[in-house]
């Protein structure tokens, strides 16, 4: 074993600067995201993963490897979805949800509005694109419309893996209202499982796919009634959080509302949308 692995084996194996400072560079301009030096422990131990599936030496060997070997193009892919964040919850800052229930949908519901297309823009593993579309699928079946549509998309492959298949576990379900827990969450069968996976209408209701923020364009087809991007701003500078605010709200239609994180902000930023709500926004 060459010293660089057993160092890694110790737990001791730790990025150069050289390598942290390409990497940061790499990741800012392909996913956006700042890391600060303050970043490179939680760095080092979300690629040590890659290290091992690589059969790379060591963090600088892995490095090496990407950016000496021309390797990055067939990593990128594992790279961002390592260092990427992940954090959700189902009805994740609920204050948004009421105004959904008790503001947006009778709105859209009185202007003749029979069909709605809702994006969740960093949707994660599936909490808050499936917490959406419960309380679409119930106010349509108590107000007998609109209807609706749903796109959800994150730059992680791996939590929209997750995502798709709808299976949580129990316990990550529980901030559901008890009636639509009991109308869309199904337990399993089988004894001794501590699972649930959401109900076949919401799945089939939900178009799950890969979309970078950074991208020039997004390819997500007629203009939306509601755009969800909650807590990813967070992770950009000012100049990329305008820009992606600036593509998105070109998603919305006319009077489309657009849901950001509620520690989020887009105020000194030129952009046709005025407040709605707290950190829900109209365009104009």
């Amino acid at each position: 074993m060459s010293a660089a692995a057993a160092a890694r084996t110790a737990g001791e194996d730790t990025l150069s600067p050289r390598d942290f400072d390409r990497l940061s560079r790499y990741i800012y301009t392909e996913a956006g995201i700042r890391l600060p030096p303050a970043k490179l422990t939680m760095i080092e131990g979300r690629l040590r993963r890659r290290v091992r599936a690589t059969r790379a030496d060591s963090l600088d060997a892995y490095c090496a490897w990407l950016f000496e070997g021309d390797h990055l193009e067939q990593e990128k892919e594992h790279l961002l979805n390592a260092v990427t964040t992940n954090k959700t919850d189902f009805f994740r800052e609920p204050k948004h949800f009421d105004y959904l229930t008790q503001q947006a949908l009778p709105a859209m519901r009185a202007e003749g509005r029979r069909r709605l297309r809702v994006w969740s823009a960093a949707c994660s593993t599936g909490a808050e694109p499936y917490t959406i579309a419960m309380l679409l699928d119930a106010y349509a079946r108590d107000h007998d419309g609109p209807d609706y549509a749903m796109l959800a998309t994150d730059l992680d492959t791996d939590v929209l893996a997750t995502a798709r298949r709808g299976i949580y576990p129990a316990a990550m379900v529980d901030p559901v209202p008890a009636a639509l827990r009991q109308r869309y969450v199904l337990r399993p069968r089988a004894k001794g499982r501590d699972d649930v996976r959401m109900a076949p209408e919401l799945r089939a209701a939900i178009g799950f796919g890969r979309l970078n923020l950074m991208d020039d364009h997004y390819p997500v087809g007629e203009p939306m009634d509601m755009i969800f991007c909650r807590n990813v701003l967070i992770y950009f500078d000012k100049p990329t959080q305008e820009r992606v605010v600036r593509r998105l709200a070109s998603c919305l239609r006319s009077g489309g509302l657009m849901f950001l994180g509620h520690s989020e902000s887009i105020a000194g930023f030129t952009l046709p949308l005025k407040p709605a709500a707290n950190t829900v926004f109209r365009k104009i």
